[in-house]
């Protein structure tokens, strides 16, 4: 048979195939074998139609599959956790149902049922379960508070009765198992006997203080009797009488056994009808004092500040003005023992900075003062009396030549114990009349005054002050030094006005005591005082 006849061999390429008899042509391979587009090889049938019906839904299904995945991945750990269960959580269930069985319920070592079911339940919050145990140990607790109290243990029975409460017991069963501990106590406590020892109590006198006196007795009927009308009114004459007594104190200065008895009777019955004028008074007489201490304090009366803020310490162990303020008055008593070692006197100095080092142990004004001191203990040490003039004669010429070498290197005025200046003060100690001390301290007055100018420009008033006081030790002239001591201290003014309008209060209080050290007549010191207390009594 011929190719042109033969239905099961296509024509070649570039040939036109022969009509079919239904008129259509048969499909042609074209070149390297690929099929023209638009037509379809019959003998592939079956096959091709299916690959094509996969193209044409292949998006649908991929997106079908991942979504799947994502949904999977996301109920990983539920499903894991629901047909897995994690081995631990699973103990703890265990563990906490044989303690519940055994009725040990709570123990603070963890090993109760309640801590056991909790430590359960953080580990699968999920799971019902420990939820139900817990409740279980809350049913639990109320039966042992039952029994305990037919059986007159009234401290288990209070025990069991508050892990009950803590764990959401029914309300009504937990008020009836409280109210019949209550009764049952009260008829075990002998209450006729308590309230006759609380009244001997109260006509003594002994309101608090001790268990057996009248308001800790009070306080106990009424936990089991919280309806009796005769310890009710018995009570509140009580602490009407110790709020009577803490504003006789009041008036008398003793805050602290004041302050002590509103504490007790705000314990007792914070809605006392005496109890805010008490309080109110005792706010009143604290801001006085704490007033008073700060004058004292501004005034350089330390002794008494320090017993006032002291006092104001008793009324609040953590007063943080108070406190404050002690702080301040051992700084004061620092430089009073640093004045105190420049002339030599040593025994008040030491006991002036023990009592600052007890107030502001960590204050750098009280430390720099122990430097100091020790530095004038040691040049004193040089001047020990000689026992001949030619001694003193040979010991002034070496500290001269010290000095000499001091202003060589710079050390005119630092550091304390070796400059020129505590080798000259060491030499005039010696030799008040010598001519050549006297004309070192000549040649070294100029570089002092100097530097109070240099301190002074750059606002370093803390060594402005100790130039201040070189220069009155060098014996400068009277007028010159008036009038370097009022700029400092307008200076110092200057500083607490900016800290007061910063609101600065403390820093304000610091700034006007130094400017009173230094001039305590400098002009507007007391309007700026007056502003300064002011504003720290709207503050508090």
């Amino acid at each position: 048979m011929s190719r042109d006849h033969d239905p099961q061999i296509p024509p070649a390429s570039g040939e036109t195939p022969a009509p079919r008899p239904d008129g259509r042509r048969e499909p042609v391979l074209g070149e390297f074998g690929a099929w023209r587009p638009g037509r379809r090889r019959m003998s592939r049938g079956r096959g091709t139609e299916a690959g094509w019906q996969w193209q044409r839904h292949w998006p649908w299904l991929a997106a079908t599959l991942g979504a799947f995945l994502l949904l999977l991945l996301v109920l990983r750990e539920p499903l894991a956790e629901r047909l897995w269960p994690q081995p631990r959580a699973q103990e703890l269930r265990e563990a906490a149902a044989a303690a519940l069985q055994r009725g040990h319920l709570s123990a603070a070592d963890g090993s109760g049922a309640r801590e056991l079911y909790e430590a359960a339940l953080a580990m699968e919050p999920d799971r019902n379960e420990a939820r139900q145990g817990l409740a279980q140990v809350a049913l639990a607790a109320l039966t042992q508070a039952e029994n305990a109290t037919r059986q007159n243990r009234f401290d288990q029975a209070h025990r069991a009765l508050r892990l009950a409460r803590e764990l959401s017991a029914p309300r009504d069963v937990t008020q009836a198992a409280a109210d019949a501990l209550r009764v049952r106590e009260a008829a075990h406590a002998g209450l006729d006997r308590m309230w006759a020892r609380a009244q001997r109590a109260h006509e003594a006198g002994r309101l608090h203080g001790a268990e057996d006196a009248a308001l800790p007795l009070y306080r106990r009927i009424l936990q089991l009797d919280p309806g009796n009308d005769d310890v009710l009114r018995a009570r509140e004459d009580a602490i009407g009488q110790l709020l009577q007594d803490a504003r006789d104190g009041l008036r008398r200065g003793e805050f602290a056994p004041a302050a002590a008895a509103i504490a007790v009777a705000r314990e007792h019955d914070p809605g006392h009808v005496d109890l805010p004028d008490t309080e109110a008074r005792l706010a009143e007489e604290r801001d006085a004092a704490l007033r008073s201490a700060t004058e004292d304090l501004e005034a350089n009366r330390l002794d008494s500040a320090e017993r006032g803020f002291r006092r104001l310490l008793d009324i609040d162990a953590d007063a943080p003005d108070a406190r404050s303020g002690l702080v301040q008055v051992g700084v004061a008593l620092a430089r009073r023992a640093e004045r105190l070692a420049a002339d030599f006197r040593f025994a008040d100095a030491d006991v002036a900075i023990a009592r600052a080092r007890a107030m502001a142990p960590e204050h750098a004004a009280v430390r720099d003062a122990t430097q100091r001191i020790e530095h004038s203990r040691r040049l004193k040490a040089q001047l020990e009396p000689a026992p001949s003039s030619r001694q003193r004669q040979q010991r002034v010429d070496g500290l001269l030549r010290d000095a000499a070498a001091a202003e060589q290197r710079g050390d005119l005025l630092a550091p304390p114990g070796d400059s020129a200046y505590d080798k000259l003060r060491a030499a005039r100690a010696l030799a008040p009349d010598d001519a050549r001390v006297r004309r070192a301290t000549d040649r070294l007055l100029p570089f002092a005054r100097d530097c109070f100018e240099r301190e002074l420009r750059s606002n370093s008033l803390g060594r402005a002050r100790a130039c201040l006081d070189v220069r009155a030790t060098l014996a400068d002239d009277q007028e010159a030094l008036a009038q370097a001591r009022r700029r400092l201290a307008q200076r110092w003014l200057a500083i607490g006005e900016e800290r007061l309008a910063a609101g600065e209060v403390q820093a304000a209080r610091s700034a006007l005591r130094s400017a009173r050290e230094v001039d305590a007549a400098v002009p507007g010191r007391a309007e700026f005082a007056e502003r300064l207390r002011a504003a720290s009594v709207s503050g508090d």
